[in-house]
């Protein structure tokens, strides 16, 4: 994975693009520019970091319909929406669903360089979270079913004895089933282990 993030910069504006493009460079970013979401789409991999300056309007594939398609991955570059004065309502509506800001042209530098931050700030943290939550689903599947099943009764509260009853099996045995649990997990406490129960959404 390349971990220098890039600015994904996405208009059918040459002139915006390249203002943005010079921009982002005079302050050491790397920045990809494309003319419409088609092309950038062609490109796009979820694992570049990054952030996405996205114009609302544009032929073909609008700014809204790559939104939307972009939510539907795992994880995606935090989106700044661009917008001219007549298109407020939309960059609001996508602002809305998740966008991290909307800019209006001709905008201000240094609110973009500040939203774009933000934005790689925002991106980093995600892939942080996201990552984790790989190493915790890799753990977690490497259990058994039957130290699943321990898990599962450990997160509900349940006690040793009572797990033993209801699994019918002794209470050494569930003992030992809990410590290989505690172990394959990397669970130094039951804290860690709720929390990371949490993550994988096992506690309703």
């Amino acid at each position: 994975m390349n971990d220098v993030p890039s600015v994904f910069i996405v208009d059918d504006d040459k002139q915006v693009r390249s203002a943005l493009t010079l921009l982002m460079e005079s302050v050491g970013l790397k920045a990809e520019s494309f003319a419409s979401a088609h092309d950038y789409l062609e490109q796009f991999d979820a694992a570049k970091p990054g952030c996405l300056i996205l114009d609302v309007r544009m032929p073909g594939i609008s700014g809204l319909d790559l939104q939307a398609r972009l939510s539907a991955e795992v994880i995606h570059p935090p989106i700044i929406i661009i917008t001219g004065h007549g298109d407020v309502p939309m960059a609001v509506r996508a602002v809305t669903a998740g966008a991290v800001d909307f800019i209006e042209k001709p905008f201000n530098n240094q609110s973009m360089l500040d939203n774009v931050h933000r934005a790689i700030e925002l991106d980093a943290k995600q892939r942080g979270e996201s990552s984790r939550l790989q190493d915790v689903e890799q753990r977690y599947n490497e259990l058994t079913p039957r130290e699943k099943e321990v898990l599962q009764f450990v997160i509900d509260g349940k006690r040793n004895k009572i797990i033993a009853s209801e699994m019918h099996i002794s209470q050494s045995t569930v003992e030992a089933h809990r410590s290989k649990v505690m172990d394959k997990m990397l669970a130094k406490t039951l804290s860690d282990l709720m929390r990371m129960a949490l993550l994988l959404k096992l506690i309703s």
